[in-house]
């Protein structure tokens, strides 16, 4: 089984590693890389897998995963990439970064993929994009959705989609929880205890996500059923049209997505 070291140690990159472990992977063939030394024992304890340095990681490992972010890409890629060669893989989970970015700052034919992951990833219900670079094989893109799919879905999708997918699925999440927030606020302002509104709304949550996927149902389609002519959903929802609701979102996404282009410099 092929060495796999994660290159950053914040929340994407434990959950990363602790999604490999529960899905079978053996501490011994992972490691990761931690400088604050309280962090990184907490993480050896934890774990049982080495900590080590970003260039101890390109040196040993066969699968790099950078869980970094794109401010620090640059750096990361300038410190370990003169410890690279082809036939090392290099996963970047960092928003914003293209493979040819990735390609141009590593040795020549080095693969590398780019991943956009989100944060349910945390309770193994993520969804991951990922992309193919110039030098990126079948047989790269299967060990990436099979390290990937420890903590969620894995979905390919051409590089040129993935502003958009960091758009819906990678900060996706953020607008559920303003969504969330939103609601649970609602119900106290209509006079219920936080704690009813806050279980009301997050099983709503559940449910209907739930529903959704499983029925295969169109959005719509559910929408409809729950809507009654001149009933309280329909009151309510003829207010979220007159206050622009759909297109609020459709304008907040495409800041998202020339947001992740500026990344990419």
């Amino acid at each position: 089984m092929s060495v796999i070291a994660v290159i950053g140690a914040g929340v994407m990159g434990e959950t990363i590693v602790a999604g490999m472990l529960r899905s079978g992977r053996r501490p011994a063939d992972l490691m990761m890389s931690e400088r604050r030394p309280e962090r990184a024992e907490e993480l050896r304890e934890r774990y049982g897998v080495e900590i080590v340095t970003n260039v101890e990681a390109a040196k040993r490992a066969d699968t790099i995963l950078l869980v970094v972010k794109p401010q620090d890409m640059p750096d990361v890629l300038d410190e370990i990439a003169p410890h690279i060669a082809p036939g090392q893989l290099v996963i970047s989970l960092a928003a914003g970064i293209t493979t040819t970015t990735l390609e141009s700052r590593l040795p020549d034919k080095v693969a590398a993929i780019r991943v956009m992951p989100n944060t349910p990833a945390l309770v193994d219900e993520g969804m991951a994009a990922i992309s193919r670079g110039s030098h990126c094989s079948e047989e790269d893109l299967q060990h990436a959705e099979s390290l990937l799919s420890a903590t969620g879905k894995v979905m390919r999708v051409p590089e040129k989609q993935q502003d958009a997918v960091t758009a819906i699925s990678g900060s996706g999440p953020a607008y559920i929880f303003f969504v969330v927030e939103s609601m649970i606020e609602a119900g106290v302002h209509l006079g219920l205890p936080r704690s009813t509104a806050t279980e009301l709304v997050v099983q709503t949550l559940v449910g209907s996500a739930r529903l959704l996927s499983e029925s295969g149902d169109h959005p719509t389609e559910l929408r409809e059923r729950v809507t009654s002519p001149g009933g309280t959903t329909a009151a309510a929802l003829r207010e979220l049209e007159d206050h622009k609701v759909r297109a609020a979102f459709l304008s907040a996404l495409e800041a998202a997505r020339n947001r992740s282009q500026e990344l990419a410099g």
